[in-house]
């Protein structure tokens, strides 16, 4: 783990999103962050020794999911699939698709596999399956504020978490989507999909890939704005452990992927937020651990 010192940060921009406004001043506590996100061998020596069993390999409940086919509800994931040609960027769902048996050890679904990835970052991870590896290594996940102040690696204010320029030199400086989104990927420096951990280079702390390669979960319940409470959709929650609540919240996820491109997601950046439900896996989501 690398130390992160305290100091002040300027959460959110007003450029881009809106949910990454307004722009409010945050006082945040030296901590320590992992170097680099989970990898698959990190989550293989957890699953190794406790038996655990993600979210994406358990059966769904037929009691959430009324009116629905029970043949097809079945363990799964959301994987991305390129689209044969040029599509309407406004419809998520001409490249993600649901698909039974995907989960940790078999990303894309049956046939996948990680044997060739250890050294990757673990995808198809949900909430509760950060958290547990969490807790089994005596950690926790990081705040929002806490990974936006250690994604900016002591710069303030900038962009990107490496400055100014996108390319500065026009070195790549993440695993963002390289092409034509969501059809023609020419690699982020040869890598297709997610990269090993340190491939890119780090920021002023050390850390590695805090930008693009998979979007990070945080602790932090979704607010659709900075200083509003968290939001809480009809049949959701916003605390995973809330004893008489069903259904899944909402977590802010940070950092981009490599699916992020600039005519779709311009999201590699520091003060980038997304918003997942608890229960989300999918082949573009991990996490890291904080102390």
């Amino acid at each position: 783990m690398i130390r992160v010192p305290g100091g002040r940060l300027r959460m959110g921009a007003t450029e881009f999103y809106p949910e990454e406004g307004p722009i409010v001043e945050v006082e945040v506590s030296a901590f320590e962050l992992d170097e680099h996100p989970v990898t698959n061998a990190d989550y293989l020596r957890f699953v190794t020794g406790t038996g655990y069993v993600t979210v994406a390999e358990q059966p769904l409940d037929p009691a959430l999911f009324p009116g629905a086919d029970p043949a097809t509800l079945v363990p799964g994931g959301l994987v991305f699939t390129p689209t044969p040609g040029p599509v309407d960027l406004a419809d998520w769902r001409r490249w993600w698709r649901w698909q039974p048996g995907a989960h940790w050890r078999a990303p894309e679904g049956p046939g996948s596999g990680i044997d060739d990835r250890l050294a990757h970052p673990v995808v198809q991870i949900a909430f509760e399956d950060a958290v547990a590896y969490a807790a089994w290594a005596g950690k926790r996940l990081p705040t929002e504020a806490e990974w936006e102040w250690a994604a900016r690696g002591g710069l303030v204010g900038t962009r990107f978490a490496w400055g100014e320029e996108l390319r500065p030199g026009d070195v790549l400086m993440a695993n963002t989507w390289q092409g034509d989104f969501p059809y023609r990927n020419t690699g982020a420096d040869g890598w297709v999909g997610t990269s090993p951990v340190g491939s890119f280079p780090a920021n002023g702390y050390g850390l590695r890939d805090m930008i693009g390669n998979v979007w990070e979960w945080t602790a932090d319940a979704w607010s659709p704005r900075h200083g509003m409470a968290p939001t809480v959709q009809p049949g959701e929650r916003a605390n995973l452990f809330a004893a008489d609540a069903a259904g899944p919240g909402r977590r802010v996820t940070k950092g981009g992927s490599h699916l992020c491109a600039p005519e779709y997601c311009v999201r590699y950046r520091p003060a980038a937020r997304s918003s997942q439900t608890e229960d989300s896996a999918t082949t573009n989501l991990g996490f890291r651990c904080a102390l």
